[in-house]
């Protein structure tokens, strides 16, 4: 129980920006900040790669439409990760084809299991904020939430390392916050195409209406 709120909130991180908390938690290990990291997290060649993913997550996330094209495509990478990553964090070795093999390993595989749909419905979040936010015609209304993304991600696992329990009723409380907000933006949207639809019906019945 005592990963757990970690577990929670990189699942979590691990939706928004997955190479963001790897380089994260490889950096904060590699350094010695924490003991609770891996070494497989913290290998010079995991932290490269990483670091070239996340340059890229951080440029095509602050652009129009690309950064929806991003999300679509990360919907399998950012819950495989989450749930890779808590499942190490429980058992602080291994991989989850190795964890799962082993006998007695039931606490990683609950962990990676929590990780990883944390981590989904996070995802889901993102790419739905996102696609309404590409709905404005400027581009800096994606630069500011990428931004802000990128930030919450890095304060947030920062503060899990030293406050896991505080950090995961923060990660719990926005994960909520944006459910509310998804929610509240499907329900306008179909208010909006109704509207429209109804409207685009009126003027269909004007125009074909006798003088």
């Amino acid at each position: 129980m005592s990963v757990l709120p970690l577990v929670f909130t990189s699942g979590w991180a691990s939706g928004i920006n997955a190479y963001a908390v790897v380089l994260l938690f490889g950096v904060f290990g590699a350094t010695g900040l924490t003991d609770e990291v891996p070494e497989s997290l913290q290998r010079t060649d995991v932290l490269v790669v990483v670091g070239v993913l996340f340059v890229c997550e951080a440029v095509a996330d602050k652009i129009p439409y690309v950064d929806s094209i991003w999300d679509t495509a990360h919907t399998v990478i950012r819950p495989v990760s989450g749930a890779v990553v808590a499942a190490l964090l429980a058992g602080q070795s291994g991989s989850l084809p190795e964890i799962a093999a082993e006998s007695g390993s039931l606490p990683e595989i609950a962990a990676g299991a929590v990780g990883g749909s944390t981590a989904l419905m996070s995802h889901l979040v993102k790419a739905g904020t996102r696609m309404a936010v590409n709905t404005s015609p400027e581009p800096f209304s994606n630069i500011a939430v990428s931004t802000a993304e990128d930030l919450g991600v890095a304060g947030i696992i920062t503060f899990a390392i030293f406050h896991p329990l505080a950090a995961a009723i923060v990660a719990g409380g926005l994960l909520l916050l944006g459910i509310v907000i998804i929610v509240f933006l499907a329900a306008k949207i179909r208010n909006f195409r109704r509207r429209k639809a109804e409207r685009r019906a009126r003027r269909r019945v004007a125009a074909t209406w006798p003088d």
